[in-house]
Protein backbone atom coordinates (compact mmCIF):
# COMPACT_ATOMS: atom_id res chain seq x y z
CA UNK A 1 0.00 0.00 0.00
CA UNK A 2 2.93 2.35 0.50
CA UNK A 3 1.91 3.71 3.91
CA UNK A 4 2.21 2.13 7.30
CA UNK A 5 1.01 3.15 10.72
CA UNK A 6 -2.06 2.76 12.82
CA UNK A 7 -5.49 2.30 11.30
CA UNK A 8 -6.58 5.52 13.01
CA UNK A 9 -4.06 7.57 11.03
CA UNK A 10 -4.80 5.73 7.79
CA UNK A 11 -8.49 6.50 8.33
CA UNK A 12 -7.63 10.15 9.00
CA UNK A 13 -5.76 10.35 5.70
CA UNK A 14 -8.67 8.77 3.83
CA UNK A 15 -11.11 11.15 5.54
CA UNK A 16 -9.05 14.20 4.51
CA UNK A 17 -8.78 12.81 0.97
CA UNK A 18 -12.51 12.14 0.63
CA UNK A 19 -13.61 15.24 2.61
CA UNK A 20 -10.85 17.80 2.14
CA UNK A 21 -10.82 20.75 4.50
CA UNK A 22 -10.39 24.26 3.08
CA UNK A 23 -10.80 22.99 -0.47
CA UNK A 24 -11.61 25.77 -2.88
CA UNK A 25 -10.46 29.23 -3.72
CA UNK A 26 -9.92 32.48 -1.84
CA UNK A 27 -10.74 35.31 -4.21
CA UNK A 28 -8.74 38.06 -2.49
CA UNK A 29 -5.76 35.95 -1.38
CA UNK A 30 -2.50 37.65 -0.48
CA UNK A 31 -0.84 35.19 -2.85
CA UNK A 32 -1.59 32.07 -4.87
CA UNK A 33 0.99 29.50 -5.87
CA UNK A 34 0.97 26.22 -7.79
CA UNK A 35 3.11 23.11 -7.60
CA UNK A 36 3.34 19.66 -9.05
CA UNK A 37 4.92 16.30 -8.46
CA UNK A 38 5.79 15.20 -12.01
CA UNK A 39 6.60 11.65 -10.87
CA UNK A 40 2.94 10.82 -10.25
CA UNK A 41 0.99 13.83 -11.53
CA UNK A 42 -0.06 15.40 -8.21
CA UNK A 43 -0.95 19.10 -8.44
CA UNK A 44 -1.71 21.62 -5.70
CA UNK A 45 -2.73 25.26 -6.02
CA UNK A 46 -2.79 27.12 -2.73
CA UNK A 47 -4.27 30.50 -1.78
CA UNK A 48 -2.92 32.17 1.35
CA UNK A 49 -4.19 35.22 3.20
CA UNK A 50 -1.67 36.90 5.49
CA UNK A 51 -2.48 39.18 8.39
CA UNK A 52 -2.15 42.92 7.86
CA UNK A 53 1.38 42.89 9.37
CA UNK A 54 2.25 39.93 7.08
CA UNK A 55 3.58 37.88 10.00
CA UNK A 56 0.71 35.41 10.47
CA UNK A 57 -1.22 33.15 8.11
CA UNK A 58 -4.93 33.92 8.49
CA UNK A 59 -6.58 31.69 5.88
CA UNK A 60 -5.55 28.95 3.49
CA UNK A 61 -7.44 27.22 0.71
CA UNK A 62 -6.22 24.70 -1.83
CA UNK A 63 -7.30 22.93 -4.97
CA UNK A 64 -5.65 20.11 -6.74
CA UNK A 65 -5.67 16.61 -7.96
CA UNK A 66 -3.60 13.59 -7.12
CA UNK A 67 -3.12 10.66 -4.84
CA UNK A 68 -4.62 10.31 -1.38
CA UNK A 69 -1.33 11.23 0.31
CA UNK A 70 -0.82 14.51 -1.59
CA UNK A 71 -4.40 15.67 -1.24
CA UNK A 72 -4.78 14.62 2.41
CA UNK A 73 -1.49 16.32 3.21
CA UNK A 74 -2.74 19.55 1.59
CA UNK A 75 -6.00 19.34 3.54
CA UNK A 76 -4.28 18.69 6.85
CA UNK A 77 -1.68 21.37 6.21
CA UNK A 78 -4.37 23.91 5.30
CA UNK A 79 -5.82 23.43 8.78
CA UNK A 80 -2.47 23.53 10.52
CA UNK A 81 -1.23 26.70 8.77
CA UNK A 82 -4.13 28.91 9.82
CA UNK A 83 -2.90 31.06 12.70
CA UNK A 84 0.72 29.97 12.19
CA UNK A 85 3.54 32.50 12.04
CA UNK A 86 5.04 32.87 8.57
CA UNK A 87 8.47 32.13 10.06
CA UNK A 88 7.20 28.82 11.45
CA UNK A 89 6.02 27.84 7.96
CA UNK A 90 9.44 28.69 6.58
CA UNK A 91 11.17 26.35 9.05
CA UNK A 92 8.88 23.37 8.46
CA UNK A 93 10.51 20.36 6.87
CA UNK A 94 9.52 16.97 5.52
CA UNK A 95 9.68 15.40 8.98
CA UNK A 96 7.06 17.87 10.23
CA UNK A 97 4.74 16.86 7.39
CA UNK A 98 5.30 13.13 7.91
CA UNK A 99 4.67 13.57 11.66
CA UNK A 100 1.47 15.47 10.82
CA UNK A 101 0.30 12.58 8.62
CA UNK A 102 1.08 10.08 11.37
CA UNK A 103 2.04 7.21 9.07
CA UNK A 104 5.24 5.80 7.65
CA UNK A 105 5.68 7.08 4.11
CA UNK A 106 7.68 5.09 1.57
CA UNK A 107 10.52 7.00 -0.09
CA UNK A 108 8.56 7.15 -3.36
CA UNK A 109 5.59 8.79 -1.62
CA UNK A 110 7.51 11.45 0.35
CA UNK A 111 7.32 13.81 -2.64
CA UNK A 112 3.54 13.40 -2.60
CA UNK A 113 3.40 14.14 1.12
CA UNK A 114 5.54 17.30 1.03
CA UNK A 115 4.13 18.92 -2.11
CA UNK A 116 1.68 21.18 -0.26
CA UNK A 117 4.34 22.25 2.24
CA UNK A 118 6.71 23.18 -0.59
CA UNK A 119 3.94 25.09 -2.42
CA UNK A 120 3.14 27.10 0.72
CA UNK A 121 6.81 27.79 1.47
CA UNK A 122 7.71 28.72 -2.11
CA UNK A 123 4.60 30.88 -2.45
CA UNK A 124 5.62 32.73 0.70
CA UNK A 125 9.19 33.20 -0.53
CA UNK A 126 7.97 34.43 -3.92
CA UNK A 127 5.59 36.89 -2.24
CA UNK A 128 8.41 38.31 -0.11
CA UNK A 129 10.72 38.56 -3.15
CA UNK A 130 13.11 35.84 -2.01
CA UNK A 131 12.39 33.33 -4.78
CA UNK A 132 11.62 33.63 -8.47
CA UNK A 133 9.95 30.52 -9.84
CA UNK A 134 6.73 30.15 -11.75
CA UNK A 135 5.78 26.75 -10.35
CA UNK A 136 7.03 24.56 -7.52
CA UNK A 137 8.09 21.06 -8.41
CA UNK A 138 9.26 18.10 -6.35
CA UNK A 139 11.28 16.84 -9.31
CA UNK A 140 14.69 17.67 -7.80
CA UNK A 141 13.91 16.56 -4.23
CA UNK A 142 15.81 13.59 -2.90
Amino acid sequence: MGIGGSDMYRQQILDHYKNPRNYGEIEDATFTHTGENPMCGDTIEMDVVLSEDEETIEHVAFRGDGCAISQASASMLSERLQGMAVEDLRTMDRDDVIDMLGVDISPMRVKCAVLAEKVAQDGTDIYFGELDVEKTTTEDDD
